[in-house]
């Protein structure tokens, strides 16, 4: 190979290798103002201990304190398994620090429930099988989160995060939530890499981004997308948000990330 075919061929593979970093770095999309106005925080996921949740940390942000209970699961199917239904319910609980005085105190409570329907092979032969009740189908794929936050400054407030993601035939298909304390209420919607459908990867990064009267207020990146994408969580929380509501949506996007953990 001479030496101008040699810098061609370094020169394409510098490219794609650019290419490729720059596709494994893509974030999710939130709103420009937030960008603006935040500061994109790592979150550093420590070990998860027995019966506790992840150790995760981000700015001044740190999990202190954490218990994680048992997967509770439950079934049942009518005599030919036909009908399937099966639960699932997960509890934890954590203190968040911020290097104040101040922390907050989140209980959160997982709950899934599939309902599903399954076809019966009766018999089968070389050329031929028989089946028995519906065709495959997806009845039900409900999945309710809540969690509960207050802060040792003021435990009589308590702010309520209720986030739903259904599909289904039976189900109104919903992939959202909200976060409020009585008198404000917060949206919680999600977001990908993929806004403008020119992240090509199979799977996008993703996450969720907290609007209040159009305002976006903070934004949590809980999959980073592709192959590997469980280890490059991120926060942005607004700067000019008061310290107790920044300290209230750290803990909600912190049950989050730990709700979405691999």
């Amino acid at each position: 190979m001479n030496k101008g075919s040699f810098n061609i061929c370094l020169s394409v593979l510098l490219l794609l290798g650019n290419s490729f970093t720059q596709a494994q770095q893509k974030n999710i999309v939130i709103n420009e103002k937030l960008a603006a106005n935040s500061e994109m925080l790592k979150v550093k996921i420590g070990t998860a201990w027995m019966g506790k949740i992840s150790k995760f940390k981000f700015g001044d942000y740190a999990v202190v304190k954490s218990k994680l209970g048992w997967t509770v699961n439950t079934s049942s199917a009518n005599l030919w398994n036909t009908k399937t239904e099966s639960k699932t319910e997960n509890k934890f609980s954590f203190t968040l620090s911020n290097n104040t005085r101040d922390s907050a105190i989140v209980n959160a409570l997982s709950n899934v429930l599939v309902k599903e329907l399954h076809a019966f092979k009766l018999f089968s032969s070389e050329n031929f099988e028989f089946y028995i009740g519906p065709d495959d189908e997806l009845l039900m794929d409900a999945h309710i989160f809540s969690s509960f936050i207050t802060t040792s400054s003021n435990k009589d407030e308590i702010w309520v995060l209720r986030l739903e993601q259904t599909e289904g035939s039976e189900a109104d298909n919903k992939n959202e939530g909200v976060i409020g304390n009585g008198e404000r209420i917060i949206n919680i919607m999600p977001v990908s890499s993929n806004k403008y459908g020119d992240d090509s990867r199979m799977i996008p990064a993703m996450g969720y981004e907290f609007i209040e009267n159009n305002e976006s207020l903070c934004a949590v990146q809980y999959y980073g997308g592709g192959a590997l994408g469980g280890n490059k969580n991120i926060v942005w929380i607004r700067s000019d948000l008061e310290p107790r509501l920044k300290l209230i949506l750290a803990a909600a996007m912190t049950s989050l990330m730990q709700l979405k953990a691999p």
